[in-house]
């Protein structure tokens, strides 16, 4: 009998583990009893007995169950569901040193999709005191801003700020977890390329956009703002 013709006779073996297993089964347990964040599930004995396993490996599940954020104990009450916290879970894998380059450019990349992106909701939320606080950022930044190739700490107020005023959360959340990941991207000269800037909008073109203008066109300012990145990633 040929190789082929054995391979008819056998089934794939499963070579996940038995806590994989067990956490994947758990999980789906979830789904299907429609538990919402607050619900407690049943206890390690019940889970154990119901699925025919040790309690240890039920236990070592539910350690990843939290670690994930999907469930976490509460004293007095036992182990309930949890929504989980997206960008914490990112935070915990986001090293920028354990990262490809290919890894490091998408991420860039989603950046600059998202800050272009956010334009309706900026228009949506944006107040005059937020326009008079955005002023005050760009008066303490330095006078040839436009020429530095990155400065974290103004890209934290400036667009940090934007992020704050779309409000949303997750987005916000999400820009503070990225932005070790761009600066480490220029220290490693991943992006330090020549560029001409022929259509650069500066932070003030874009606040002066928020005054007077509409959320297509931030839109298309945040585009020209952003140009020289694409610059250098592209050209």
């Amino acid at each position: 009998m040929n190789s082929q013709g054995t391979a008819e006779y056998l089934a794939t073996i499963d070579t996940r583990s038995l806590v994989d297993k067990v956490e994947m089964n758990l999980i789906d347990f979830f789904i299907k009893k429609e538990y919402k964040p607050g619900d407690v599930i049943p206890k390690e004995m019940e889970l154990a007995s119901a699925m025919g396993v040790s309690r240890t490996v039920v236990r070592e599940s539910l350690t990843r169950l939290k670690t994930l954020g999907i469930i976490e104990a509460v004293k007095h009450k036992g182990t309930i569901i949890k929504s989980p916290d997206l960008s914490a879970l990112l935070g915990k894998s986001m090293i920028p040193r354990m990262l490809d380059n290919s890894t490091l450019k998408d991420i860039f990349e989603l950046r600059l999709v998202i800050e272009i992106g956010m334009a309706d909701l900026i228009f949506q939320h944006i107040t005059p005191e937020d326009i008079t606080e955005l002023e005050r950022i760009i008066k303490i930044e330095p006078e040839k801003s436009d020429d530095v190739l990155f400065d974290i700490e103004h890209e934290i107020k400036f667009h940090g700020k934007l992020y704050e005023i779309a409000k949303n959360e997750t987005l916000k959340k999400f820009q503070q977890i990225l932005l070790p990941v761009f600066n480490y991207m220029y220290d490693s000269g991943l992006v330090n390329k020549p560029i001409q800037r022929k259509t650069h909008v500066s932070h003030q073109g874009l606040v002066d956009v928020l005054k007077n203008g509409t959320a297509d066109e931030f839109r298309s300012a945040m585009r020209k703002h952003l140009e020289n990145h694409f610059q250098r990633l592209y050209e």
